[in-house]
């Protein structure tokens, strides 16, 4: 069975935003489950210099096929100007773990077609 299972990193500056978007992921069935993780400690280029921020990251157990449709919540619940919302393919793993992320996902996406159905 061809299961594109993905694992998505977003990060994000406080825990009000990170909350609700892992919320919002997981409601939507976008995500199977999110994991918050504080305290990361970035150090990274923006404006030509370097920046050092403590950042909160998510870590999403998804679908392949729902990538758009998460890029799009999390943009539209981010604060960032250009969020990192990143994806890395799942090759293998625990086959239950792997059932049930799929049990717990949307199998395709909704979001595109109420935008669809909305633009009409």
């Amino acid at each position: 069975m061809d299961r594109e299972y993905q694992i998505c990193i977003i990060t994000a500056n406080n825990e009000t935003i990170s909350s609700k978007i892992a919320q919002e992921l997981v409601e939507k069935k976008l995500a199977a489950c999110v994991n918050i993780i504080t305290s990361v400690k970035s150090i990274y280029w923006w404006q030509d210099k370097i920046e050092k921020a403590e950042e909160i990251m998510l870590i999403a157990k998804t679908r392949r096929n729902l990538a758009k449709d998460i890029i799009q919540t999390v943009k539209g619940l981010h604060s960032y100007t250009t969020a990192e919302i990143i994806f890395f393919d799942i090759a293998d793993g625990n086959e239950e773990y792997l059932d049930w992320i799929g049990a717990n996902t949307l199998f395709s996406s909704n979001i595109s077609k109420d935008k669809i159905e909305k633009e009409k």
